[in-house]
């Protein structure tokens, strides 16, 4: 019974009804005082008799004054449930979508009331809910991808401990070397999880520093990597390529943008690393040969857990954060990050504000 009391119809039929009586109330009192003694004197002047004035009244205007206060109840009812109706109707869809959601079924939508406002409430609620799924589908792309990406160093790490427990591999430091290097990949996703949890705020100020040294350092650590593969390598640095930033932020940038250079030129290709000084900030370019990056694809690659490369090979792609990190770093020290794209060439830049001299 309580719940048929709150409901919206209920409510705006009880208010119609007041609103009614009100109306008819007021109507009355001006026809019923004002209007009798008003009628009662043009009776009386036209020489009627008080009884019969009282008489013609009562057949006449009250009775009109009754039918047509009636008739104004039942219409003001009628409407209020027909606008009741309709607000509760989208409202009600949108509670089932929202219940559905919190069991979650995100790809619950609601249609387009005719209403301005409820249109606005029904964008909103389908923005949110398209927003829930996105998440959603990142947070399921977050398991899988790291569970490939800690699944290979472990799994490496076990065999190499085993082996050496078995007496299979010698413990030499090529051995030790192997161990090192899975722990740094892991040490690398770590930190790589601390840059995106802390929106790439490390807690240290900016320097000012020369950028050449730290370009030419990152290239000559890829380098072995990218003459393995047959890869030409070209570097173009400017004069004088001082900025503000945090070295070790920089240097993980870097190293991001030249690894993932490196992964994805195909053997025989060409690499170019660039720096120079611009009007207003120094610009950085790393760019490589291969078959270029589609135009659907161009936009996502700088969220978080966005693979371009679908499958889970390490030879094509990683957990999907890399480019994730070099964009938090980037703008954390209020640079700049972008992508050019076409066929046979793809160039990832960022840009920094110049020391001040």
């Amino acid at each position: 019974m309580r719940g048929r009391v709150n409901s919206l119809t209920v409510r705006m039929a009880l208010a119609g009804i007041l609103t009614a009586l009100i109306a008819v109330a007021l109507v009355a009192a001006g026809v019923l005082l004002v209007g009798r003694a008003t009628f009662e004197a043009l009776m009386a002047q036209h020489g009627n008799a008080a009884a019969a004035s009282y008489e013609m009244f009562d057949k006449s205007v009250t009775r009109v004054l009754i039918g047509a206060s009636v008739a104004g109840l039942a219409c003001a009812i009628i409407l209020a449930v027909l606008i009741a109706r309709e607000i509760e109707r989208p409202l009600a869809e949108v509670a089932r979508a929202a219940r559905r959601i919190a069991q979650g079924s995100y790809d619950a939508r609601v249609a387009r009331p005719g209403s301005r406002e409820l249109a606005s409430l029904a964008d909103s609620f389908n923005q949110m809910a398209a927003s829930l799924q996105d998440q959603e589908r990142q947070r399921n792309d977050l398991i899988l991808s790291f569970a490939h990406e800690l699944r290979t160093p472990l799994t490496n790490l076990h065999g190499y401990l085993q082996a050496l427990q078995d007496g299979v591999v010698p413990a030499s430091s090529d051995a030790y070397s192997s161990l090192q290097e899975e722990i740094d990949r892991l040490l690398r996703l770590s930190n790589s999880l601390d840059v995106l949890v802390t929106g790439g705020a490390v807690g240290k100020e900016p320097l000012e520093l020369d950028l050449v040294p730290i370009v030419e350092a990152l290239v000559e650590l890829h380098k072995h990597s990218f003459e393995r593969r047959g890869l030409k390598l070209h570097v173009a640095l400017g004069a004088d390529l001082r900025v503000r930033a945090d070295p070790d932020a920089l240097a993980q940038v870097l190293g991001n943008l030249l690894q993932n250079a490196g992964r994805y030129t195909p053997d025989g290709g060409t690499v170019w690393v660039r720096a120079s000084a611009e009007t207003e900030s120094v610009l950085v370019s790393v760019a490589n040969s291969g078959g270029g990056i589609s135009a659907d694809d161009l936009p996502h690659l700088f969220e978080r857990f966005y693979r371009v490369e679908k499958s889970r090979d390490a030879a094509h792609g990683g957990a999907g954060i890399g480019l994730a990190v070099v964009k938090e770093l980037i703008e954390a020290a209020g640079g700049r990050v972008g992508v050019d794209s076409e066929p046979g060439l793809t160039r990832f830049w960022f840009s920094l504000h110049p020391a001040s001299r």
